[in-house]
């Protein structure tokens, strides 16, 4: 029997923008380390994302020793500490959950208002605020930082493989935003996993990803497309939604590498049930 493997790790420090490849990174109790912490909100205050401003997938982020750069290749950069202390504090929305941020500084907001043609904000979330993870699928003490709802989202890399044989394109991963990309095991598998461990790290899956707009966004010229809606709509639909991947939550902190094994410790039906 093959050994799954851990193949690639991505965060994506502010929601919505280009993500990071990294090969070992640290996990904290809000999930992997900085993921997520940064926002863009409108003037209602609330959340932007790619669904609403495809562009956003044109700004790269880098992270070096301490600072946070953002840039594009018409705007330059700018950079903003990567551990702020300050900021004024507001409330936030991202889906149904109110949730309080700090404000980071009129250059950076301005510079991104600039680039994506709608006024908007660049906030964080201190590491004092609380943002507890959906009730039906969590417990008491899991938290999370800016994501739609979970810390991780998990894919395997058989089943991008499988959809791309059916769209005969050659999507890139990147297209999913996931966190981590398991190998070495078979297309789909990870929609019967309900508990693994990593380096130590415990995973429960509670329940698959449902997918939006966004994997029909090219990211490198944000331009959408029907695909891969259109065939996961075909062979992934299930309760008027389409799936693919899988929402995780982590049981510690610890750190995780590129090629870590992945021990399957609990398995259960397929969610989707298809």
């Amino acid at each position: 029997m093959t050994q799954a493997i851990l193949s690639d790790i991505y965060i994506y420090p502010v929601k919505s923008l280009s993500g990071i490849k990294v090969s070992t990174w640290p996990v904290n109790e809000k999930g992997l380390l900085h993921d997520r912490k940064w926002m863009l909100i409108d003037s209602n205050n609330q959340f932007l994302s790619q669904r609403r401003v495809p562009k956003m997938v044109l700004i790269k982020t880098q992270i070096e020793d301490k600072t946070l750069i953002l840039s594009t290749s018409i705007s330059g950069s700018i950079s903003l500490p990567l551990n702020p202390e300050n900021g004024d504090a507001i409330n936030t929305t991202i889906w149904k959950d109110q949730c309080l941020a700090k404000t980071t500084n009129q250059k950076v907001d301005q510079w991104l208002s600039n680039f994506l043609d709608i006024e908007c904000k660049l906030v964080y979330q201190p590491d004092t605020t609380i943002r507890p993870v959906d009730p039906d699928y969590a417990t008491a003490t899991d938290k999370v930082n800016f994501s739609d709802g979970f810390p991780f989202l998990i894919i395997s890399e058989a089943s991008l493989i499988s959809l791309n044989q059916e769209m005969n394109l050659q999507l890139p991963m990147e297209r999913f935003r996931p966190n981590l990309v398991i190998t070495n095991c078979e297309a789909y598998s990870e929609d019967s996993w309900r508990g693994i461990q990593i380096n130590n790290i415990g995973f429960r899956l509670p329940k698959p990803c449902s997918r939006c707009s966004i994997p029909t966004i090219d990211i490198e010229t944000a331009q959408t497309n029907k695909e891969p809606l259109t065939t996961l709509n075909r062979l992934r639909r299930w309760n008027n939604r389409v799936f693919f991947g899988q929402n995780a939550l982590h049981n510690n902190e610890g750190e995780l590498s590129t090629g870590n094994t992945v021990e399957i410790i609990q398995t259960g039906s397929k969610q989707p049930p298809i």
